[in-house]
């Protein structure tokens, strides 16, 4: 299986969790996996496009999808959000020839290649958990875990609906659990693992989006957790950035230090950390992470 994918950060790596891409790119170099760039490629809208204006937020996910069939390549991704937003608008392409008839034909009046439909969308921590060999894997984890004990925080977006992922998805996934044990660490189990991490209502309803962050994270370090990762960059924002706000609304501390997967995998296969951008987050992993020799 090629390990060569067109690569879609999404706007939140290029423009604010910076280090999610800085690590993904790393790790990614290092483990054999070619990140070709869409010099092309927009915003995929996300949820509020795809909400308030359907045929619209298809059209633009066809142009992102047909600039990676242009290279001949899948595409990878690392953000959440942007992969459930690629995947429904391909899985309607696929299985509605008349949907993407019609979308080909407002491409084509824009100037745009049409797309045939034969991309798939991954993301990242798929590929290393699935397609990359793990013993190739295991072998790059220079500085390990040590039994530092890891929150798994999946959000919602790369799990649900099912229907539409080719990956294993809900209840059933387990790739962050996978990775935590390859880097030597202690998956946590804990409720919210698999819950919304607050960031799409975090205008219309900011009080609940901080309800939900510190709901996660306090579940997270009850059941003992010492860091919490994820795979997306918007819950990285939510439970990373805006966990101090959710400290204040809420009136209790929770200091549970939370970083992207790319960063502590980084890290655990000897990546300094001006690479993973550590000193870029707002919860201290330091203290943990030393703790546990990685640091």
């Amino acid at each position: 299986m090629s390990l060569e994918f067109a690569y879609y950060p999404g706007c939140a790596a290029t423009q604010v969790q910076k280090e999610a891409d800085w690590s993904a790119r790393a790790v990614s170099e290092a483990l054999g996996i070619g990140l070709h760039e869409m010099p092309r490629a927009t915003c995929c809208g996300a949820v509020s496009l795809r909400e308030t204006k359907p045929a619209f937020s298809l059209a633009v996910s066809a142009r992102i999808l047909s600039e990676a069939e242009e290279q001949g390549r899948d595409i990878v991704t690392i953000c959440n959000t942007c992969l459930q937003t690629l995947t429904h608008a391909n899985f309607r392409f696929k299985n509605e020839p008349e949907i993407l008839e019609q979308i080909n034909g407002v491409l084509k009046e824009a100037g745009v290649r049409p797309y045939q439909a034969t991309r798939k969308v991954y993301h990242l921590l798929w590929v290393i958990t699935d397609q990359v060999d793990q013993e190739l894997l295991a072998s790059k984890i220079v500085k390990p875990l040590n039994g530092l004990r890891v929150a798994p925080f999946y959000g919602c977006h790369n799990l649900r609906p099912e229907m539409i992922f080719d990956s294993k998805a809900g209840q059933d996934a387990d790739h962050l659990d996978r990775l935590i044990n390859v880097m030597g660490g202690e998956a946590v189990a804990y409720d919210g693992h698999d819950k919304c991490c607050g960031f799409h209502v975090m205008l219309s309803d900011k009080t609940e989006m901080r309800q939900m962050v510190a709901k996660n994270c306090l579940s997270a370090k009850d059941a003992g957790a010492e860091v919490m990762i994820s795979p997306c960059t918007l819950c990285d924002m939510s439970m990373g950035s805006y966990q101090e706000i959710a400290e204040q609304t809420i009136g209790h501390q929770i200091g549970l230090p939370e970083m992207n997967f790319a960063q502590l995998l980084g890290l655990a296969m000897g990546l300094d950390q001006s690479t993973v951008g550590l000193k870029r987050l707002h919860v201290n992993p330091k203290p943990a992470l030393a703790a546990c020799g990685v640091l």
